[in-house]
Order: C-alpha cells, then structure tokens, then sequence
C-alpha cells in the first residue's frame, strides 16, 4: 500500500536523512515523498544531501521537492552584496565549501536547476505541503511566497483551505512538543515537524522527522552526522 511522507528541515545532514528514508520508513517507489525544504546550510553536507535527492528522483523514487528559505537565500545570494552577506550569516559558507565554489553563479548547471525547480508549496486532496506556513491575513495567500519560505507563529483559516491540514517545518520544535502538536492537528489545521535536525547540541532537538500523513503517525531518527 503507498504511503505519503512528508520531512522536515535536512540542512546538510545526509547522512541523517539517509538513515530515516532507507532505514527507519523504507521507503519504496510507489510511496510519495514530500521534503519541506531548507537541504542545505548549517549542517556540512549540503552537496551530498542535494545529490542523494537527485539520485532518488533519478532511480524513479516519487520525490517532491519544496523550496525553503535557504534555498531562496542561496540562489538570490548573486543579486547584491547584501543579498550575499545575509545568506552566509544564516550558514551559507558550509554550503559553498561543500560545493567547492566561491558564489552561486559557480553553481554547475544541473544543480542550479535542482534549486530553480523546487516548489513554494504542493497541495492534494486532504493536504498542503510548505516549507514555512501560508499568510491567511492577505486575500490571496498562495501568491505570498515570501511567507510561504518565512512566516512563522501561522494561524490558520481552515474554511480557506477546505480544511486541509498544513504541513511545515521551518522553525526548529522539540520533538515532544511536535508530538504533543500531532494530536491537536485536526484542531489547528497544521503541524510543524522541523524538529531541528542540525542543531543537536539544543536540548530536544537533534532530529530528522518523518509524517505519514493518512495514518499520522511521527518517525524521528537522531542526527548522525
């Protein structure tokens, strides 16, 4: 029977992410992958995370791919030097010495499209998958992608969205706090599984978190990296 997973925040932890696709979930090729985005900075693995993604999509794996507010940082990096600044104080310089160049225009062609294609958000029947969250105080919060890769303290408008339910990451949450959020999900119509994979010198996070979303049931496995 497919399944549907969603996963949070990667940033640069490959081998975590490995752990928690090939080992915890098994994954299979029917099931449908959502990654919530932000796959580099911070963590210094950026490229192999980036790899290991195209290498899954390449071997038929049904891989869906959102773009995060790093993502969005590293390709608008060559607009300005302020642009550039503001991208390595939030971790960007693990990222190019993991790529082993100086700017994002260095960038070989087949990664900058990996970048370039990624999705503000995707949305099926019972679902809405987004790195961040939606605005629900604008008349047309699908056209807001500057909050869909930032905001952050969502409150939701469930009759906006037919009562799908948000799933997100994008602010670091202890993992018993995210677990405790999962079963008031259908209550506040989004949940939050960035359960702060990095940052495992931070009491209560240090996780990868994977939802099944039609059983909604958590798989979290440890940073290893």
């Amino acid at each position: 029977m497919p399944k549907t997973f969603a996963i949070g925040d990667v940033h640069g932890c490959v081998l975590t992410l490995k752990k928690l696709l090939l080992r915890e979930i098994k994954i299979e090729k029917q099931d449908e992958i959502y990654l919530l985005g932000d796959y580099i900075d911070r963590g210094t693995r950026s490229k192999e995370v980036v790899d290991f993604i195209i290498e899954l999509k390449n071997e038929n794996y049904k891989v869906n791919t959102l773009r995060g507010n790093h993502e969005q940082l590293f390709i608008d990096s060559d607009k300005s030097f302020n642009d550039f600044e503001n991208w390595i104080v939030n971790g960007g310089i693990v990222t190019l010495e993991s790529f082993g160049i100086a700017r994002f225009r260095e960038l070989n062609d087949y990664y900058k499209a990996f970048f370039n294609t990624t999705k503000f958000y995707f949305e099926t029947n019972n679902f809405i998958f987004v790195h961040a969250g939606l605005n629900f105080q604008v008349d047309h919060p699908y056209e807001d992608t500057f909050s869909m890769l930032w905001i952050r303290n969502m409150k939701v408008d469930k009759k906006r969205i037919g009562n799908k339910i948000i799933i997100h990451g994008h602010t670091p949450t202890p993992l018993e706090v995210v677990k405790k959020k999962l079963a008031l999900i259908h209550k506040t119509g989004a949940l939050n599984i960035d359960t702060g994979c990095v940052l495992k010198e931070y009491s209560g996070l240090g996780y990868l978190s994977a939802l099944e979303v039609e059983t909604m049931q958590l798989y979290s496995v440890e940073n290893v990296d």
